[in-house]
This record gives C-alpha cells, sequence and structure tokens, in this order.
C-alpha cells in the first residue's frame, strides 16, 4: 500500500436533538490519501469541518458513511467497522492524535502522563521515563514540573505534555490538531523540527494548522475542507 491513512466516500452528519431532531451535514464524500513521510494541511474556512474530520479519523466521531483506512501491521483496517478492542489496539500502536487541549489526569506527575503510551507499548519504564523527560525538556518545561501534575500549568505548559505524550511513541500515523496554538515563538521551532523529524521516519501526519508560517513550512500539501450546502 502506497497509504498509511486513507478516507473513502467520508460523510458525518449531527442530529440537533434540541432543535427537533434537525440533521446537521457536516462532512459529505471525503476521499483523502496519506501517504508515509507525508504532511497534509487541512484548510479551509472555520466552521467547515476539519476537526469534525479530525476526530472521525481518530474515531472519536462515528462517520455516517464510508470507510476510514488505517495501515495497521501491514494489514488495511477500517476504524469504521472495526470492533472497539482493534481499534484500541490501532490507537496504542500505530495511530496516535495531539489534541488542542491535554486531558488532565489528577494527580499523575507530567512525567508519568508522557511515558504512559510508551510503556502500554511495551517500553521498559525506566527508558520511557527517560524518553519523556528528555522531550519535556527538548520543549523547555523546566526541570522541577516534570514530576507535578499539569492541573495548575498555564495553557502552553499543558500544550507542550500533550505535544511531548503525542511525539514520544513514534507512531506511523499521527494527527495534530493546532499543535502550536499555545507556544510560543521557540518551542514553535521545536514542534516543526519534531513534525520533520517523524516525516523522516515515515510517519504520516494529517494537521489543522492556523500558524500559517508553521502550515508552509511542515505541510507537504493542502487538503481543503469546504462547507456542504446544508451545513452553510
Amino acid at each position: 500500500m502506497s497509504w498509511s491513512l486513507k478516507a473513502e466516500g467520508l460523510g458525518k452528519s449531527f442530529i440537533l436533538h434540541l432543535q427537533g431532531g434537525v440533521t446537521l451535514p457536516v462532512l459529505q464524500g471525503i476521499e483523502l490519501a496519506v501517504r508515509p513521510g507525508e504532511c497534509v494541511a487541512l484548510a479551509g474556512p472555520s466552521g467547515a469541518g476539519k476537526s469534525t474530520l479530525m476526530r472521525c479519523l481518530y474515531g472519536n466521531y462515528g462517520a455516517g458513511q464510508g470507510h476510514i483506512l488505517v495501515r495497521h501491521r501491514g494489514e488495511a483496517v477500517d476504524i469504521v467497522t472495526a470492533d472497539p478492542r482493534l481499534v484500541r489496539e490501532v490507537r496504542r500502536e500505530t495511530l496516535g492524535y495531539v489534541s488542542q487541549f491535554l486531558r488532565v489526569i489528577p494527580r499523575v506527575p507530567a512525567l508519568d502522563i508522557v511515558a504512559e503510551p510508551l510503556v502500554a507499548q511495551g517500553v521498559a519504564r525506566d527508558d520511557a521515563l527517560a524518553r519523556a523527560g528528555a522531550l519535556l525538556a527538548r520543549l523547555n518545561l523546566p526541570s522541577r514540573l516534570h514530576h507535578l501534575p499539569p492541573a495548575t500549568f498555564s495553557g502552553g505548559e499543558q500544550q507542550r505534555v500533550n505535544l511531548a505524550r503525542g511525539f514520544a511513541p513514534a507512531y506511523p500515523v499521527l494527527l495534530l490538531d493546532e499543535p502550536t496554538a499555545s507556544l510560543d515563538a521557540a518551542n514553535r521551532e521545536v514542534v516543526i523540527a519534531l513534525i520533520a523529524e517523524a516525516k523522516s521516519r515515515g510517519t504520516a501526519i494529517v494537521g489543522i494548522f492556523h500558524d500559517a508560517e508553521v502550515r508552509d513550512r511542515v505541510a507537504d500539501r493542502l487538503f481543503e475542507v469546504t462547507p456542504i450546502p446544508e451545513a452553510a
């Protein structure tokens, strides 16, 4: 297969139960294929469905129509129809997702939050913690914060923990939703470098980048998400 992630005929609608069950179509007929080592940036106006598409690709939103295929262990797995246990396996080994916001876990230190997906992949705990610490340091998170829970961190600090967690396992496919939104210029450069390194090792990346400079430096091409008439 020449692709790592593919959407075929993908459609998604929402039912507005508080408005009499009105159906709101957001995505229709999406055709997207992302190759290993390629970064595709989702483009389009606000409200076009970029974040909805991202959540569908990860399986957080169920698709109404079509297929979402991920190359996992050399086989094509359809996220739309796969057994939930298989989807969890795909997420653990193959498909990573960096959302805009860190899911803060009470009383769990930042270092453990970053190391957790590595441990889940079978990496020795000491090695996982070392990798986590190196990434947090690279993202300029002070070492005094590594052993503290991120609940009281600033938005930018939480985003750096989120990014370290997402890049730590070297997933073959990585989804990035506004990865530099809360970062200063120095840390934006770090993220740009991390994306370049991921691409060089063959990671297929889909991202939403509202920072045009970052998008232009990391994206190999744009994929336009356009509002469908019913969603206008």
